[in-house]
């Protein structure tokens, strides 16, 4: 039997059920029914036009589906069936739209209202004003726009306040919140809205949770927060606040659970944070030795500061034996060794240490964590990789780029790191073959080893890259804080790409490129390269590569950038060429290359200087082509045609020293009479010579 048969059903809870589908146009049979949760399940489609004959319905709650409907038809529908009866309406996270309408406001018993993660767009209603009973608001993640209504001040047993990621914007001004006394969260990040309070304002409220981060708050420190005594979640990032960090802030009375002050420019050293799980304050001005922290603490953001001094207290005994999941101090002033005292951070996935100034060895015990990302990038440390490395199995990114390591690239990097996705060793010190087994990197779609002394042959088994040449899922790299934060740290690297060094973060999950530039890698580019169609950047220059362009560069369809420039290649540039129609930098240039530029709208696109220190012919190039005399001077005589201009210049001039010559001595070697007379004449001069020496000598 139906559940749609029950007419004295009073509540039905089909949540988490994986239902797909429509929602069925049945209850009108259950006229009687209070709380409807369907939440959690896959129902597309619209509301059904019978769910507005139930008169009874206080709870309805469709949250986390695929309902695509106009938000204002649905709420004009409940209007008409339940407006004096609804209590708690929560349709977040589906496909809604339109605008919200005053009638909104009639629902004089509306008390939870959530439509948040929806497309729903255009102002908030003043009408919102009336909802006297409302404790919830929340429209967070939706194309909002307009001011931020000073009705809100209105809503006396409002607890819940969250309009983040929106596009509100306008002044805020204490009005607004004059009779929140009730108010426990009051969230509105991701806004361009500026709240100006009086210096001397004290808040009516007690919040445990305030998120205003992009809303303007300074240039000072906003004071009003030293009256928050129950706060625990305090997120005011870039805020445009420049100042000192106050001491109160980390002294207050409360326990903070999570504090992002990241991105303004606040200044000063920090000896305690206080705080238990979460702790952003990159992007500032803070100086002095790295902070203590509290025992429990999982996630510690200090990047881009001035930060100095060792990692021993923080590493060795602040958190010795804690629960740390994510520390990130890159771009710091951090110097000395990097302390052998990382056996007890097992918990550890992330961390990041780039562009200080380190120096030393790698130390034996970060082995031994099951890090998913390690970066060391920009740095002074040396020596070769410890054998340990090989421990940490889960690595997806490993970053050593710019350092003095040395010592050849460890075997046990393709044999134990197989789930390797990004692998940087740029400018190092590196050498040596390349090792076999680093074919065995399916996951690898970065690997950057230029500018290193690594030589021999490039292998022909980089064709197993399978994740070069197989179009699989693309990956967001960012790891979620945890479930008090909407903050996310996205995973990110500097990648040398089309002639440049740029910064990859949200976007780096779409990027596939080789590079093994600056290097002393010898013999023929192996055609297997040419099976890795997913990539889009390969760069082979500044080596000692020979022999023919492999034809099967041109099936890398999808490919970027192309540098094989500064090489020994000879040979033509293959026709297959001209179907790279995704170039955007090509370089070729100081090879040996001879022929024609092949014909396409990308590789005429280029300047001169992407082909120079050739023998090439043809657009861009002004240098013409003629069907068989300039292929076949340069192939026989190694030279374009100004290069036969010039042998001809050096002919001629052997001509004439020879016409010349011969045109004086022929005649005396065959006329007698002018040989004698020659002779004579020679003898005279010399008669005369002698008498000038023996006189000049009296």
């Amino acid at each position: 039997m139906s559940i749609f048969g029950l007419h004295d059903l009073v509540s039905i809870d089909l949540s988490g059920n994986s239902l797909k589908g429509p929602i069925p146009d049945y209850f009108t049979n259950i006229s009687l029914l209070e709380v409807l949760d369907l939440s959690g399940n896959s129902l597309n489609s619209s509301t059904p036009t019978s769910l507005f004959s139930l008169y009874h319905l206080q709870f309805l709650n469709l949250s986390s589906n695929e309902i695509d409907q106009d938000i204002s038809q649905i709420l004009l529908s409940l209007s008409r069936c339940c407006l004096d009866c609804l209590e708690s309406l929560d349709m977040a996270h589906n496909h809604l739209f339109g605008h919200l309408i005053d009638q909104l406001g009639h629902f004089k018993n509306l008390a939870h209202l959530s439509l948040a993660g929806n497309n729903i767009s255009g102002p908030i209603p003043l009408s919102i004003g009336e909802l006297s009973s409302l404790k919830l608001f929340n429209v967070s993640e939706n194309q909002l726009n307009g001011t931020f209504p000073l009705c809100f001040g209105q809503l006396k047993s409002l607890e819940t306040l969250d309009l983040g990621c929106n596009q509100l914007e306008g002044v805020v001004s204490e009005t607004h919140f004059s009779n929140l006394t009730r108010l426990t969260t009051l969230a509105a990040s991701q806004n361009r809205l500026r709240f100006e309070p009086n210096s001397s304002w004290i808040p009516p409220f007690q919040c445990r949770i305030i998120r205003l981060g992009q809303w303007h708050l300074g240039p000072k420190f906003p004071r009003w927060l030293k009256f928050q005594k129950n706060l625990s979640v305090l997120d005011i990032s870039d805020a445009g606040i420049s100042d000192i960090l106050p001491t109160w802030l980390l002294n207050l009375s409360t326990q903070f659970e999570y504090v992002n002050l990241s991105c303004n420019q606040l200044t000063g050293g920090i000896s305690y944070l206080n705080v238990t799980e979460i702790v952003d304050l990159s992007s500032n001005r803070f100086t002095g030795p790295l902070p203590r922290v509290f025992p429990t603490l999982q996630i510690l953001i200090l990047s881009n500061n001035s930060f100095s001094g060792r990692l021993v207290e923080l590493v060795c005994y602040s958190l010795r034996k804690g629960p740390m999941r994510i520390l990130a101090i890159e771009t710091n002033l951090l110097s000395g060794e990097i302390p052998d005292c990382w056996d007890h951070w097992r918990g550890l996935g992330y961390l990041n240490l780039e562009n200080n100034k380190l120096t030393g060895k790698i130390p034996p015990s970060l082995g031994h964590l099951n890090l998913l990302v390690l970066n060391l990038r920009s740095n002074v440390m040396s020596g070769e990789l410890p054998s340990t490395l090989q421990h940490s199995t889960r690595l997806i990114m490993l970053d050593l780029s710019d350092n003095h390591f040395s010592g050849s690239v460890p075997t046990w990097i393709g044999d134990k790191l197989s789930k390797l996705e990004i692998l940087s060793l740029r400018s190092n010190n590196f050498d040596g073959h390349l090792p076999q087994k680093i074919c065995q990197l399916q996951s690898l779609r970065i690997l950057d080893l230029g500018h290193n002394n690594i030589s021999g042959a490039i292998p022909k088994c980089f064709s197993n890259f399978s994740a070069m040449a197989n179009k699989s899922n693309q990956h967001c790299y960012m790891f979620q804080w945890s479930s008090i934060s909407t903050n996310f740290l996205y995973l990110s690297a500097l990648l040398v790409l089309k002639g440049r060094e740029d910064e990859y973060g949200a976007t780096l999950g779409l990027v596939t490129s080789m590079c093994l530039s600056t290097n002393r890698l010898i013999g023929e580019i192996p055609k297997e390269l040419g099976s890795l169609v997913e990539l889009r950047s390969l760069n082979l220059s500044g080596n000692l590569l020979i022999g023919n362009i492999p034809d099967e560069i041109g099936n890398m369809k999808l490919m970027e950038s192309l540098d094989l420039s500064r090489n020994q290649l000879n040979g033509e540039i293959p026709p297959s060429f001209s179907k790279l129609n995704f170039l955007n930098h090509f370089n070729v240039s100081y090879n040996n290359l001879i022929g024609q530029i092949p014909t396409s709208t990308q590789l005429q696109s280029f300047e001169s200087l992407s082909y120079v220190g050739n023998h090439l012919c043809g657009p861009p190039l002004t240098k013409n082509c003629t069907s068989k005399g300039f292929s076949t001077d340069v192939a026989n005589n190694g030279s374009n045609s100004e290069g036969s201009k010039v042998n001809w210049l050096y002919v001629s001039i052997v001509l004439g020293f020879v016409m010349g010559f011969w045109g004086v001595v022929a005649p005396l070697f065959f006329i007698r009479s002018w040989r004698h007379a020659y002779y004579r004449k020679l003898d005279n001069v010399y008669g005369k010579l002698y008498v000038f020496w023996a006189t000049m000598g009296i």
